[in-house]
């Protein structure tokens, strides 16, 4: 396994509160991550130290051997592009105004606005199922309609990595699916996707690699499929379950026991 993306004896904090202490994850190359894990365990805090939103206590995040520190702002947002949850739009901006955005990192006195950019913007929208709602400001946009347009953002970015926390929030359940069958292909073509996601069995479905946090801590990682156990279900979410294959996939499919008593 390759990582260009890695974290190393990491400790994160929020104030006075520590959310991970000297944690350590490689992100495989090529694959799809999905990040898994109860309430408040850490996985955005990670996500966030990984795209140096959140600067580590100690330790490091490095991108190709060298420290996210350490590269010009520009430089990594061509690298790694990430959807935040809630993300907020300016005021009236209209939706391929916001989408276009995400060509920022590629904009300089000498490179302006192109065809090649405005090819990505149009490719993003499409890929994201918005490219009717071009001229909409985003305020009127539903919850469902505005999560779409900010992934079509951060597509017509066009980096190599895809960092994405909780990307199917508001979405109805085809959208979801939609988006991570999408999520999926892009990592057949060769992009890296890491997603904080809560449904278990999504993660299961479309990723090849799993994280499963609890604590501030990586619990296990690896192929969903040697990994998930109930046992594990049971550690991490404190649900009592039994696992069955997916009768479309084969993927493990957690299935609860516990009825509510």
């Amino acid at each position: 396994m390759t990582a260009r993306l890695t974290a190393r004896d990491i400790t994160l904090r929020y104030g006075d509160r520590v959310v991970s202490t000297r944690l350590s994850i490689d992100i495989p190359d090529g694959a799809f991550t999905a990040i898994v894990g109860p309430n408040a365990c850490g996985k955005s805090t990670l996500l966030s130290a990984l795209v140096r939103l959140l600067r580590p206590d100690s330790g490091q995040v490095e991108f190709d051997g060298r420290e996210v520190g350490r590269y010009a702002t520009k430089a990594l947002a061509k690298q790694l592009g990430f959807l935040p949850q809630d993300p907020l739009a300016p005021d009236d901006i209209r939706v391929r105004q916001l989408v276009a955005r995400g060509r920022f990192p590629h904009q300089s006195m000498l490179a302006l606005w192109s065809p090649g950019d405005e090819e990505a913007v149009d490719g993003a929208m499409a890929a994201a199922g918005v490219g009717d709602l071009a001229d909409r400001p985003v305020q009127e946009l539903s919850g469902g309609q505005r999560q779409r347009v900010w992934m079509a953002m951060v597509l017509a970015q066009q980096t190599p990595h895809l960092l994405l926390d909780e990307p199917t929030s508001f979405l109805d359940i085809t959208h979801q699916y939609q988006l991570l069958g999408l999520l999926a292909r892009l990592r057949d073509q060769g992009r890296t996707v890491v997603a904080v996601l809560h449904d278990i069995n999504q993660a299961c479905r479309f990723a090849d690699h799993l994280i499963a946090m609890k604590d501030g801590r990586v619990v296990a990682e690896g192929d969903p499929g040697d990994i998930v156990d109930a046992a594990l279900i049971k550690d991490v979410f404190d649900l009592p379950s039994v696992i069955v294959p997916d009768p479309v996939t084969g993927t493990p499919m957690v299935v609860p026991t516990l009825l509510g008593e």
